[in-house]
């Protein structure tokens, strides 16, 4: 009798389980992705674009970023169009003398890969010099 009991709770938790992952739409393209060799960052929220810099909220809401650990510079994400695992991104630096386009794909559940298409070369601060990205970087997302 107790068996009974436990295998008609256990379909019925397996059953929420299943219709409350299918409520949830999947967003891959919103959260906080890294890079350790470059120790670069983005915050992106590609669908609902309110990605706030916090110490630039003059820029308002925002598709997202990349930055550098430990400095204030940073590439807006100006707009962005997502295409299934992959993603457009218009770019420029905070201060608007550079831009780009780039595209962002999701490779897995964890890895991204953000290749620079054409426009300026990503570059970042780094001990005091500038240091451009390379064409194609990957990140891992952070949860």
């Amino acid at each position: 009798m107790i068996i009974k009991h436990f295998s008609v709770l256990a379909a019925l938790f397996l059953a929420t389980l299943t219709m409350t992952a299918q409520q949830k739409p999947e967003r891959p393209f919103s959260g906080y992705l890294y890079n350790k060799e470059h120790n670069v960052y983005m915050r992106i929220n590609l669908y609902d674009e309110d990605v706030v810099i916090s110490w630039q909220e003059l820029f308002g809401q925002l598709p997202g970023y990349l930055a550098k650990e430990g400095t204030t510079f940073c590439w807006i994400i100006t707009s962005a169009d997502v295409d299934g695992n992959a993603a457009t991104l218009q770019m420029i630096n905070d201060y608007g003398s550079e831009d780009l386009t780039a595209k962002l794909t999701q490779d897995n559940d964890s890895v991204y890969t953000l290749q620079q298409v054409n426009g300026s070369t990503i570059k970042v601060p780094n001990k005091g010099k500038w240091a451009k990205l390379p064409k194609t970087i990957q990140f891992i997302r952070k949860k």
